[in-house]
């Protein structure tokens, strides 16, 4: 089984995978593509060995996003869940100059990892060196912004939505925009609506996956 599952603010992708096993009967479970525990919405999970192998390919699908990125402050996560790094004055900005810093980024573009991230470098997981406060050189890897479309802003955040290829680290290139604009920010809002086909309108809760699954095993 292939179900999507609108994963809730606070949760990791693990703890959704464990939450699913555990219902399945220790079933193998996987994801296809992991979601941080600050962000909210699609993410694809397979439930049987056979289910699982069928993720990979959804891997490589392409990603949609909400956003609302907060200008003037950044966390070494880059998102809610850090401490404040670095404060600095936000200039007057107009949607036409936030649009034109958005057109830098559309296209295949350089995005560095963030140290909070899964990513491995020489075997060890990003987030597990930067919990130790170590930080190592990560090579810039390209990945593709299909689209990037300005939804509102204000005089400390803005609203975006943006599709995207696989690897992408969104909460990136919201700090590399806020730095185009002149100032830097963290993401306080990411929401995934959609993962190749799959939208948030297919998901479940975690909490109607497991009534629906009681009730089959009933």
């Amino acid at each position: 089984m292939i179900v999507a599952i609108n994963k809730p603010p606070g949760y990791t992708s693990f703890d959704v995978v464990r939450k699913v096993r555990s219902m399945a009967g220790g079933e193998k479970v996987g994801h296809a593509g992991t979601l941080d525990p600050f962000a909210q919405g699609v993410l694809v999970v397979g439930i049987g060995r056979e289910s699982t192998k069928k993720l990979s390919h959804l891997t490589l699908e392409d990603k949609e996003y909400e956003a609302i990125l907060k200008l003037g402050v950044e966390t070494d996560t880059l998102d809610t869940e850090g401490e404040i790094v670095k404060e600095t004055p936000i200039p007057n900005l107009t949607d036409e100059h936030i649009e034109k810093i958005f057109g830098l980024f559309v296209g295949v573009v350089k995005q560095t990892p963030p140290m909070y991230s899964a990513k491995k470098v020489g075997g060890v997981r990003l987030y597990d060196l930067a919990r130790r406060g170590v930080e190592v050189e990560r090579e810039p890897v390209s990945v593709e912004i299909k689209s990037l479309t300005l939804k509102n802003h204000d005089k400390d955040t803005i609203g975006f939505e943006v599709t995207c290829s696989k690897g992408t680290y969104v909460r990136q290139l919201g700090a590399d925009i806020a730095r185009e604009l002149g100032t830097v920010g963290h993401l306080i809002f990411l929401n995934r609506v959609r993962v190749g086909d799959f939208t948030l309108e297919d998901c479940v809760t975690i909490d109607k996956l497991s009534e629906t699954w009681l009730s089959i095993a009933n």
